[in-house]
């Protein structure tokens, strides 16, 4: 970890006094030294916890990640594996003594791997072609339960002549008769499913229990051992009605598997009570809607005596994990900003826990972040903030322990910006919008900085107050930066959600305008060097705000959506955008979905824009951005084009893929900034 820092560590313990005065503003290349945690799973007994330390190689480019644990009072922190490999997902077993995590570090292959206490051992336990998918301990702690993908032979009705021996021919057709064909970060579909399998703690050959068309999701087992619960959409119809998934229950003696519910919408996230008897789990009825709220529901292990414990709260309720004694069901929401662990009692009563929450979404300040309880009723969560990544975090009784301090290191020696938050009036309705601003290092408020406003996609996403390398490199930079929550952004309530159902871009605008002016009055902006960016759909905000408007200097429009009706026939989730986003297909109003694509505003645009999009990018298609880009060429806007080679959506396959897209956006912003 952080091979590049070795020298800056040597050097520290010689000069302490220089470096505690030549701490410098953050740099695009510290992306590489930057770590952070994920997956804190606590012990049953809430003695211990156990993580995932993520990091970075700066010669390979890739990402790696090892397991640790400490108690949970912060002491013996240590870790369970070590090295340039991928170490993720651990699970307890219920009785503490062993904990099954997933891992490459024999080889290239993802194994699903046990390892023993008492003997500091671990054992892998599969040696398939591909991964196992998440894991499930049975209560007697003697077999495991996963889902892992089943390649399947791909049926052709085309007939064609095979190729003579020793001839060079071109590789054979690839033939597709499914709706959806491809995915953004897998790529093109391979036929096959993602089914259930169990496997003892002596390894072999695992149990397949499922081997139809469908994709399964992870089980879990029964207090008896004798069946697992999952969630699926095991409908015919469920490539056009993707959301309707049920509960359901798999019966281990024959193989039968029976529904435990039936409403139309999403049923997931099944978690079963301390006594067996009872399943939480989430949903909403699916009305079409843009957005919808996710409420936590109880139900009999029979699927009886249903019941919705959220149904007057006004957050989305996911994550479940049942309290210690069975009388209530922790969640997690998001609210202001804010991610946050929530408790529902039987009764329906609603407090909340924890708040802080996040961290794991390094690159943008998308407010991310996720927890485990133990039976004793720990919480173990990842602790985020505008100052740092996501670190480790217990909570108990009340009272918060912060564990890790990974990068600690780095900000000993780096300058970040300061967060503040904001709150302004939208000049179309007088709605509250919430965002925040980042002042470079050293900020002097007498001066007048150069601005850049940025957009978060989704659009049914949230941003808060999270450490955001992307924000930071700006603000290092010299710029003040506003992110903010627009209408459409999830934390605020249904009713807030749903304001651009049906409707997006459009008064979103004015919402990120009024913020903009909301800075402008704080008197430290140079209007004169305003500039805006956002990705997927803040690119489409991006390319809708140049479209009607040339107040800003330059514009880097990423991964966006420009043309509804090509994005929609185009893209990898073409039911949800037609149906929920529009409510109708585009030949059947063209009109809407010319009226609302960033396109039919080209004509307006003056701003030097800028296109940055991967080139493996399946969810808003680098065809998007070609079409922009041309004709802005063609109306004779200063303009350029950006492709991240090898890059899906998330522009995070490698570390540099990040890096590249906050440097190419700073590159084409100092271009023109102070330039008449």
């Amino acid at each position: 970890m952080k091979k590049r820092l070795i020298l800056l560590f040597f050097c520290f313990g010689l000069f302490p006094a220089v470096f505690a005065q030549q701490k410098s503003n953050l740099e695009l290349i510290d992306l590489f030294d930057l770590e952070y945690v994920t997956d804190p799973a606590i012990s049953p007994d809430g003695s211990k916890v156990v993580y995932v330390r993520n990091f970075k190689d700066i010669m390979t480019d890739r990402d790696y990640s090892n397991i640790w644990i400490a108690n949970t009072d912060g002491s013996q922190n240590r870790p369970i594996t070590q090295g340039n490999q991928r170490d993720y997902a651990p699970v307890w077993s219920h009785d503490g003594s062993k904990l099954a995590f997933l891992s490459n570090q024999q080889d290239e292959k993802v194994k699903l791997f046990v390892h023993y206490f008492d003997t500091n051992t671990s054992v892998a336990l599969t040696n398939s072609a591909n991964p196992p998918g998440s894991v499930s301990w049975s209560y007697d702690n003697k077999t495991l339960a996963f889902t892992q993908f089943v390649s399947a032979q791909a049926e052709s009705l085309l007939k064609i002549p095979s190729k003579p021996a020793g001839a060079e021919w071109n590789a054979s057709p690839i033939f597709i008769d499914e709706m959806v064909y491809r995915n953004d970060g897998a790529g093109y579909a391979k036929p096959g499913n993602r089914q259930i399998f169990t496997i003892g703690l002596d390894g072999g050959t695992a149990k397949q229990w499922t081997s139809d068309q469908h994709n399964y999701g992870s089980p879990i087992w029964s207090k008896d051992g004798k069946s697992l619960y999952f969630s699926a959409n095991l409908h015919e119809n469920e490539e056009f009605e993707p959301f309707n998934s049920e509960v359901y229950q798999l019966f281990l003696g024959d193989g039968r598997i029976k529904a435990l519910t039936s409403r139309f919408g999403p049923d997931a996230e099944p978690v079963l009570s301390p006594d067996g008897k009872m399943i939480a789990f989430t949903g909403f009825d699916d009305t079409f809607q843009g957005y919808r709220v996710t409420h936590l529901y109880v139900m009999n292990v029979d699927g009886s005596g249903l019941k919705n414990l959220t149904a007057d709260f006004d957050r989305d309720a996911t994550n479940p994990h049942w309290e210690g004694n069975g009388q209530g069901v922790y969640f997690q929401y998001d609210e202001h900003g804010d991610t946050k662990v929530g408790h529902v009692a039987l009764t329906g009563k609603v407090r909340t826990v924890v708040e802080g929450l996040g961290g794991l979404d390094l690159g943008r300040p998308y407010n991310v972040g996720t927890y485990s309880v133990s039976s004793t009723n720990k919480v173990a969560y990842t602790l985020g903030g505008p100052e740092h990544p996501a670190d480790l975090a217990v909570w108990s009784g009340g009272n918060s322990t912060r564990i890790t301090a990974l990068n600690e290191d780095v900000f000993s020696y780096r300058k970040i910006g300061k967060t503040e938050e904001l709150w302004w009036e939208s000049s179309y309705d007088g709605r509250k919008i919430q965002g925040w601003i980042v002042t470079p290092p050293d900020f002097d408020p007498s001066k007048k900085y150069p601005f850049i406003l940025e957009i978060h996609g989704g659009p049914f996403t949230m941003y808060g107050p999270a450490f955001a390398y992307e924000i930071q490199s700006y603000a290092a930079a010299g710029y003040v930066v506003l992110y903010t929550n627009p209408r459409g952004s999830i934390g605020y309530g249904e009713e807030f959600g749903n304001l651009i159902h049906h409707d997006y871009p459009n008064h979103d605008y004015e919402d990120l305008m009024s913020g903009v002016d909301a800075v402008i009055e704080k008197g430290h902006i140079d209007t004169d060097n305003l500039f805006v960016t956002g990705g997927s759909g803040g690119g489409v905000l991006t390319a809708w705000i140049v479209g009607k408007t040339d107040r800003f200097k330059a514009a880097v429009v990423a991964k966006p959506v420009i043309n509804w009706t090509s994005f929609v026939l185009h893209a990898d989730i073409p039911i949800l955008v037609g149906k929920y986003w529009f409510g109708t297909m585009p030949w059947e109003d063209q009109e809407n979905y010319w009226r609302r694509s960033p396109l039919s505003l080209v004509g307006n645009v003056k701003t030097p824009t800028m296109l940055l999009t991967g080139e493996q990018d399946f969810r808003t298609p680098i065809s998007e951005s070609e079409q922009y880009y041309t004709a802005l060429k063609l109306q004779g806007v200063e303009s350029a084009m950006v492709r991240i080679p090898n890059a899906s959506h998330g522009l995070v396959n490698r570390p540099s893929m990040l890096m590249s897209k906050s440097g190419s956006i700073l590159s084409w912003f100092n271009h023109y900034r102070d330039k008449k």
